[in-house]
């Protein structure tokens, strides 16, 4: 059984191969967002945060290769938990002062049925890893290219161990809607 086509994913597909995509693409933080999901407290209590501050940018070329990057600004991250977030900033976590960003390289993206395969590295603090997942894409009728991403990290692979008593879970979900426009 083959899983039936996104119309949107062939939307795009046909939009690549044929160059109309092709160009320069920058993010649009207003309708853009990046989530963090954690748990802690041995798991029973549910960390949820929103980074505020969002960049990035593409560019498709005329044969339909995508790079780009986007970047999450650390010292921005949001729990609605004061102490919480500025131990996030420290030096136990984000070091935000010295690392003020969790930046994505996009180095390659494949086409699926269902949307796209991204791969490139992931650099938070001083360690960059090299990281693969999917992406769905939208293309709107403005022009607006949405990708949208649910990603899992394993923090201890950045270095980030700090775990009190392993209270604090290593695994976390970061979850991004980017809307890119045409520059």
């Amino acid at each position: 059984m083959t899983t039936p086509q996104n119309p949107s994913t062939a939307t795009l597909q046909a939009q690549l191969a044929g160059g109309t995509l092709a160009g320069d693409w920058t993010l649009d933080p207003a309708r853009s967002t990046a989530t963090l999901k954690s748990r802690s407290v041995w798991g029973l209590v549910p960390v949820n945060g929103v980074f505020r501050d969002l960049e990035g940018s593409g560019s498709v070329s005329p044969t339909g290769e995508v790079t780009g990057q986007f970047a999450v600004a650390t010292g921005s991250l949001d729990t609605k938990n004061a102490k919480r977030d500025t131990h996030l900033r420290s030096d136990d976590f984000f070091l935000s002062e010295k690392y003020p960003a969790i930046t994505f390289s996009l180095e390659k993206a494949t086409l699926t049925d269902t949307g796209a395969t991204v791969s490139g590295t992931l650099t938070v603090r001083d360690r960059s890893q090299p990281i693969s997942f999917l992406v769905t894409a939208t293309v709107s009728g403005d022009g607006t290219v949405g990708l949208d991403a649910t990603v899992p990290v394993d923090r201890s692979e950045f270095g980030l161990t700090w775990n009190q008593l392993g209270m604090a879970s290593m695994k976390n979900t970061v979850t991004i809607h980017a809307a890119f426009t045409r520059s």
